[in-house]
């Protein structure tokens, strides 16, 4: 009745923005993203004789908001398990959380699997996708690993992740650190009211469809301009809801800069960034250490991220 499972945080490539159902955590379009190793999550639950569900991350007890999404996942599988016991939870992970680095995604993925194989479950990376999903959607392609589409779906049962592509498609993600504290919930609440969503929204199955080839063909120069494209559309939305959100920082923006010049001297560098302030910056794996040090002038931090896998059990428990 107790299990550990690690998973990787993710870049979205293709974003996905807004829910159509908030409790379900159904998107309103396909999404496609890559896991990012070597950071990750690692979880361990137990089931047991406790008085009443508890849970930790990176060490604190979580919030009241916090233990309704980690039950959101525990729940449905404590039922088709027929476990009845409360649960001990304890998640940490190797890299910052709350900027943009996709520590949800990684945590309920990890979650999902360490929950399904100490409940007794023995189910597919799809299947367990599904329950990752009531916890945060990002999380379903946190499960399948590599580059992954989440299927939208219209029910439960028809919204999942699936695999694209393995850690065999090769891309260079340096990650330029700018911490600044984001409630994606919050963003996600308020891009129905820009009056670009619905614009986006037509936008969704031509994007999808163009990163969906340009994975096929591994073609990485593609990848990552998409990505790019995506990146600016998101954001354009999330500051024209009612909230007016701007998450970048001016860090942000010079990387962007820094990004656009490289462009401009030939060296392939491309930036995509989820709902947050930091900057992932894409390029070709045989240019890293150039558009690292690009990025590190700008006396940045960084770091420098490769495909990550599906996510595993492991036999190293939380403490």
């Amino acid at each position: 009745m107790k299990a550990t499972a690690v998973a990787h945080p993710i870049q979205g490539l293709i974003k996905y923005h807004g829910l159509a159902d908030p409790v379900l955590r159904l998107p309103f379009h396909d999404s496609i993203s890559v896991c990012t190793a070597p950071l990750s999550s690692r979880t361990t639950i137990e089931f047991g004789a406790y008085a009443r569900d508890q849970a930790t991350i990176d060490g604190r007890d979580v919030t009241a908001r916090d233990m309704e999404r980690i039950r959101a996942v525990v729940d449905p599988i404590r039922t088709r398990a027929s476990v009845d016991q409360r649960f001990r939870m304890a998640s940490v992970n190797d890299f910052p959380s709350n900027i943009g680095l996709g520590a949800s995604a990684s945590g309920f993925a990890a979650l999902a699997m360490a929950a399904a194989h100490a409940a007794g479950l023995r189910v597919s990376l799809e299947d367990l996708s599904r329950f990752a999903r009531r916890g945060a959607g990002s999380a379903t392609r946190s499960v399948t690993g590599g580059f992954s589409k989440w299927k939208m779906g219209l029910t439960d049962e028809d919204s999942y992740g699936v695999q694209l592509a393995g850690t065999d498609l090769e891309i260079g993600m340096i990650v330029a650190l700018v911490p600044a504290f984001k409630q994606t919930e919050d963003a996600h609440r308020e891009a129905l009211t820009s009056p670009f969503f619905h614009a986006r929204l037509a936008e969704m199955p031509r994007l999808i469809a163009e990163m969906e080839l340009a994975i096929r063909k591994r073609d990485v120069g593609a990848i990552c301009a998409l990505a790019e494209r995506d990146t600016l559309m998101l954001h354009g939305i999330t500051m024209t809801g009612s909230g007016e959100m701007v998450l970048w920082q001016p860090d942000t923006l010079r990387v962007i800069l820094a990004v656009r010049r490289m462009r401009e001297e030939g060296i392939p560098a491309f930036f995509s960034i989820d709902t947050g302030a930091t900057v992932y910056v894409n390029t070709f794996p045989d240019r890293v250490d150039l558009v690292r040090g690009r990025v590190e002038d700008l006396g940045i931090r960084t770091m420098v991220c490769t495909v990550g896998g599906p996510a595993r059990l492991v036999d190293e428990p939380v403490p």
